[in-house]
């Protein structure tokens, strides 16, 4: 089989660093900007960013409907940090747009503000051993889930790590370490959605 082609969200966020983990991880990886890149996807990536910002910027570029009705074709989509909150049914406590992909309520900034940054062991079980250092930036975390959603990690109490069919939610940011493990799992994701 080939190598998936996995296009990487390039509105906001660490977009160079996802497409050199993701060819790490044995992909072909570039930024889509425009419908004609989404649609030379295999799968699609959203780092990390303010999401208020990135909604706006999707119906600019006319990328959020096209996004969608990919996803709900059986597209695999991750999303990052910022990504994860595009994804979300909902933001609690706010009237924000999201594109409903993932059946989970997040908070923004749950885990504070910039100066709380923080790196943290988790153990993430289908990464196996060790624990994975994950990055959290003005991190969210998962308010509820749906029956769904699985719960792959969490931090403090609260989902960092879902999965609901073929679409994935990091609060974290893999992609500033140099373990490339959420990236292998995704390309993963992305090849069995592709065989089967």
């Amino acid at each position: 089989m080939s190598e998936p082609a996995i296009g990487v969200l390039a509105l906001q966020g660490d977009v160079d660093e996802h497409v050199r983990a993701l060819e790490r991880s044995g992909a072909r990886a570039f930024p889509v900007k425009t419908r004609a890149s989404l649609a030379a996807s295999d799968a699609l990536v959203v780092p990390g960013g303010e999401s208020t910002t990135v909604i706006r910027l999707l119906d600019r570029f006319e990328l959020g409907d096209p996004i969608v009705e990919r996803v709900r074709g059986g597209m695999p989509f991750w999303g990052t940090c910022m990504g994860m909150i595009v994804a979300a049914r909902d933001v609690a406590g706010m009237d924000q747009k999201t594109l409903g992909l993932l059946d989970i309520s997040v908070r923004r900034n749950a885990f504070g503000r910039q100066i709380a940054s923080e790196e943290v062991e988790l153990h993430i079980e289908a990464l196996g051993t060790p624990a994975f250092p994950a990055v959290f930036i003005r991190a969210p975390w998962i308010e509820s889930a749906g029956p769904g959603v699985e719960i792959l990690a969490s931090h403090r109490g609260h989902g960092v790590f879902v999965r609901q069919g073929r679409v994935l939610g990091t609060s974290f940011h893999p992609e500033l370490t140099a373990d490339d493990r959420v990236h292998r799992y995704f390309v993963g994701m992305v090849n069995a959605a592709r065989s089967g």
